[in-house]
């Protein structure tokens, strides 16, 4: 019988006891894994918000929701409010839902902009049962045959904790220790093993970095070169606090602008997590406290903890017989939610590539082609949020306001500009309703919208808008308060 590959997860955190969990999950029998990670090392533990494609995932691994949700404080989410990033005062929803109904030729929105055109049709978000819900704090997960689109808000820490539970059940090996080097062969330039404190050595055949921003594997003992996008998104600093709730938590993430960054709130079933994410060229970590404690509800239960970081990505996230997975791979900041998305999809490509044969090179050249589609998608739609502004009261929004974009964003802001045309991307996690939400949201309208909108008469048209709109009216009347349905559902033991 062939030997089992050896498998050395470098870091715990999400990234590290996801990946480990997954790989035992679903290569357990064909794999020997051993997690490495030291107890005074902290993790960053601040993404407590995530997308829709965990359910995804979650199924694939046959977590179960409410066990899950108890361990670890969640609550659901809807989506994303976000405050003052057109101008102050403004707030716009981002929503999971679809809004209306598209047909293969266009999109929902273009009926309704054809509507507007002809003095009615109401607002947008008549046409979402996700966003007419997440304002009205509403929550389930089904309303008769309707099946609502959710994520999560989550304790990252104690996700990680659930995670290594039940990684070590399925016989995952964890190793406490920090690492004082790594072998790397000279010949071949693989890694061999990691060299730990005390003279201890941890051997293997393929590695998986999880050891954050600082790229332990990937980075410094392989000199896999960083991609900065720092002149796109020039955040480099976050600092996040927790504080009791003061009021019964929402469905959705709250991401409020300030002159000079922007604060998340995200509502957990005993607590509230909240940060801003800042750059220094513009704010100074004294002032980026201020605004923040300025800016909080209840009391503080943590201390304020200031994160360093810079966006971007390595440019290869498997290089030799290592992979990068989490922060360790890049970082684009989280207004989006994005991070434990990213774990998952690359955790999932890598099981599908997976070097059961040895040969690595095409392998890894796949993946890192696939990769590098996926996160530039991601960066271009949180980049989108920030040159969409109408902010000009600070440096901060002026140079994002006037700061060349990516071409490939460039020519997406265009053709909608044009005739209100967006296209979902197998590799782009936002659909064409989440672009759709952020650029109405921001105040970025087509001069035109698509021909076939007309073939509708008005009359018809209104009439079908209609149709939709009591549709989305009648589910709402049946859900049940977002708070109730939690305490029922899966409430948390404090």
């Amino acid at each position: 019988m062939q030997a089992k590959i050896r498998v050395v997860v470098t870091g715990g955190g999400t990234a590290g006891w996801l990946t480990a969990y997954s790989l035992a999950k679903r290569l357990g029998n064909l794999l020997e894994i051993t997690l490495v990670e030291s107890d005074q090392i902290g993790t960053v533990g601040v993404g407590e918000a995530t997308v829709p494609t965990i359910h995804r995932f979650h199924q694939f691994y046959g977590i179960d929701e409410r066990e899950f949700m108890r361990a670890t404080q969640a609550t659901f989410k809807l989506g994303i409010v976000f405050d003052n990033w057109g101008a102050p005062g403004e707030s716009y929803v981002h929503t999971f839902g679809e809004i209306g109904q598209s047909n293969w030729l266009v999109e929902f929105h273009q009926y309704w902009l054809e509507a507007q055109a002809n003095g009615f049709g109401g607002n947008l978000e008549d046409y979402c049962l996700e966003l007419k819900a997440a304002r009205a704090g509403k929550f389930a997960p089904t309303v008769g045959e309707t099946r609502l689109t959710y994520a999560f808000h989550l304790d990252a820490t104690a996700y990680a904790r659930y995670l290594r539970q039940k990684s070590e059940s399925l016989g995952v090996r964890r190793v406490e220790g920090k690492i004082s080097e790594i072998a790397v062969d000279p010949v071949t330039g693989n890694i061999q093993s990691l060299e730990l404190e005390q003279d201890r050595r941890v051997a293997g055949d393929f590695f998986i970095d999880c050891t954050g921003f600082r790229s332990l594997l990937l980075g410094d003992a392989l000199d896999v070169e960083f991609e900065d996008w720092s002149h796109w998104l020039a955040a480099d600093r976050a600092l996040a606090v927790q504080t009791t709730s003061t009021e019964p938590p929402p469905p959705y993430t709250r991401a409020i602008a300030h002159s000079s960054g922007w604060q998340w709130r995200i509502p957990l079933q005993s607590r509230t997590g909240n940060g801003l994410v800042y750059s220094s060229r513009f704010c100074s970590d004294d002032d980026a406290r201020a605004t923040l404690l300025g800016n909080i509800t209840g009391q503080t239960i943590t201390e304020p903890n200031f994160l360093r970081f810079k966006t971007g990505r390595r440019k290869n996230a498997w290089h030799k017989n290592c992979v990068a997975i989490g922060l360790s791979s890049g970082f684009v900041e989280p207004l989006e939610s994005t991070s434990i998305h990213l774990i998952d999809t690359a955790v999932v490509r890598l099981m599908k590539l997976f070097p059961f044969s040895g040969a690595m090179e095409p392998l890894a050249e796949r993946f890192n082609r696939e990769t590098r589609i996926e996160w530039e998608a991601v960066r271009d739609f949180v980049i989108l949020h920030y040159k969409q502004t109408q902010r000009d009261d600070s440096e901060f929004w002026n140079f994002y306001r006037t700061m060349d974009i990516p071409d490939t964003l460039v020519h997406r802001i265009e053709l909608f500009k044009e005739n209100g045309y967006v296209w979902s991307e197998l590799a782009n996690l936002f659909r064409a309703h989440s672009w759709i939400q952020v650029m109405f949201g921001q105040g970025l309208f087509p001069k035109h919208c698509h021909g076939a909108s007309r073939i509708l008469p008005p009359e018809a048209l209104k009439l079908e808008l209609e149709k939709i709109s009591t549709f989305v009216n009648h589910n709402l009347a049946k859900l049940p308060d977002h708070n109730e349905f939690i305490k029922q559902y899966c409430a948390a033991q404090n």
